[in-house]
């Protein structure tokens, strides 16, 4: 009888997987705590957007105003038809460029992962030089406008942010470390090429690794400004965010200058609402990556950690 009441007790008991200790506790509630505050200033950059601009000057950014208006974020769409512009813009030049990049910098990652490869170190060297190393913007400027003849081209904007050292890293550690070698050895054996192992055999097997390096570089991609500032001269090829900048400097004039005519005052709706304005010029601009992140967390996530553990 004591025997069974044992046997019942170990049954009951739950395994050491399932305990809950105080210490997860604790630490669910700082990372709550933490979440909470790095969420704070997107919601309140959210409500300032929505703000009467004379709420802000009299009482401050308030996570719940008294007053709302439309008229930031009004300021902000009289740009319809270049916003609209801007938008195709930046999605081309982002999803070019981060196709483009993940093809050439997972091709340059394979072929130094491979260890019977001869110049495999010699490309490695190479390629931490750029890391080290920077011509500086007046030589690159020259070199691209000058000798390339690139100036006032979409290509500006792709080719600069395409190839980073850092992603190459994380694409051969990844396949150095997660995909084994045999599969690789057992295809040349089966007769199948280089182009044919990398395309059918590495290529599929480094999505998770892809997924995270494609939403940095689809971010960088996103941010980028300077290149615009810098090659840039079209309006029908100015990105979204050259084009706030652009934005907010209108705005900025129309407030520093006296003698900007009443016309151009009355065309921002009487009252140029400078804090909201700029609120929702920032929400125009993070609400696409907000929207997209989340259906990329779990891959860029994945990506990241598996790369760092053997396989």
């Amino acid at each position: 009888m004591a025997q069974l009441k044992r046997n019942n007790k170990l049954d009951i008991a739950p395994s050491r997987e399932e305990r809950v200790t105080v210490g997860q506790v604790i630490l669910a509630i700082i990372l709550i705590i933490c979440t909470l505050f790095a969420f704070l200033p997107v919601e309140l950059t959210f409500v300032a957007a929505f703000t009467d601009e004379k709420s802000i000057a009299v009482n401050g950014f308030r996570f719940w105003p008294k007053d709302w208006s439309l008229a930031g974020m009004s300021a902000v769409l009289k740009y319809g038809k270049q916003l609209a512009q801007s938008y195709l813009v930046t999605i081309f030049v982002t999803v070019a460029g981060t196709f483009m990049g993940l093809l050439f910098m997972s091709m340059f990652a394979y072929s130094i992962s491979r260890k019977e490869f001869r110049l495999a170190r010699f490309l490695s060297i190479y390629l931490l030089i750029p890391m080290l190393f920077n011509g500086g913007t007046l030589s690159g400027y020259i070199v691209f406008t000058s000798y390339y003849g690139l100036k006032d081209s979409l290509w500006l904007l792709i080719l600069p942010l395409c190839v980073s050292t850092m992603n190459v890293i994380i694409l051969r550690t990844y396949i150095a470390n997660s995909i084994p070698g045999e599969l690789m050895e057992a295809a040349k054996i089966d007769g199948a090429g280089e182009y044919r192992t990398f395309f059918q055999i590495t290529l599929p097997l480094l999505k998770p690794s892809l997924a995270a390096v494609g939403f940095m570089m689809a971010t960088a991609y996103w941010n980028d400004w300077q290149n615009a500032l810098l090659y840039i001269d079209s309006d029908a090829k100015k990105p979204l965010q050259l084009l706030l900048i652009n934005i907010q400097k209108s705005i900025e004039f129309l407030l520093n200058n006296a003698n900007v005519p009443a016309s151009a005052r009355a065309a921002m709706g009487g009252t140029i609402p400078q804090y909201s304005s700029t609120m929702a010029t920032v929400l125009v601009v993070i609400g696409p990556i907000m929207v997209v992140y989340p259906f990329f967390q779990k891959y860029f996530i994945k990506g990241l950690t598996v790369g760092s553990v053997k396989g």
